[in-house]
């Protein structure tokens, strides 16, 4: 078995262990980008608990294939950049999006989640779901709107009886 061979099945190894954890993924088409912005794009990426590759599109075709993102499959074409989301759905595509309004060659084409496919038109929809913690302080400000109404239609009862 030749070398280049076993590395291409290490690379299909290493990113079907991503592949199979995953929660979102958002493919995006880099050409154009230069590689001290794609550098800035990992490093944040890092913070946000996202794993970026860039890999060929027949060996990405392998790795995503029977998983539930298989349905980008036919989107898989030309330089493709593949973006893995682990703590929250929406945490590539958010930091895909923000990165496509800094550099504008950076083109986002479609991402996976529940395994069913949405085009770039919707990217929106997953990228504006709130993390766990924008969840909790709104549940948590709705909850101290209920407390303090329910509080001020006490008092205005109590001073209505007097």
């Amino acid at each position: 078995m030749s070398s280049n061979l076993k590395k291409k099945k290490m690379i299909v190894a290493k990113i079907s262990k991503i592949n199979k954890r995953a929660l979102s993924a958002v493919i995006a088409n880099f050409s154009g980008v230069n590689n001290n912005n794609l550098n800035k794009l990992r490093k944040k990426s890092k913070d946000k608990n996202v794993i970026i590759n860039i890999i060929r599109n027949k060996l990405l075709k392998l790795i995503i294939k029977g998983s539930s993102f298989e349905c980008l499959n036919p989107l898989i074409h030309g330089p493709t950049l593949i973006a893995y989301s682990f703590k929250h759905p929406g945490s590539a595509a958010r930091l895909l999006k923000k990165f496509s309004k800094l550099d504008e060659n950076l083109i986002i084409k479609a991402a996976s989640f529940d395994n069913k496919i949405i085009n770039s038109k919707n990217i929106n929809f997953l990228a504006e779901l709130p993390t766990y913690k924008e969840a909790i302080v709104r549940f948590l400000l709705i909850i101290k709107d209920i407390s303090i109404g329910k509080f001020y239609r006490i008092l205005i009862a109590v001073k209505n009886i007097k």
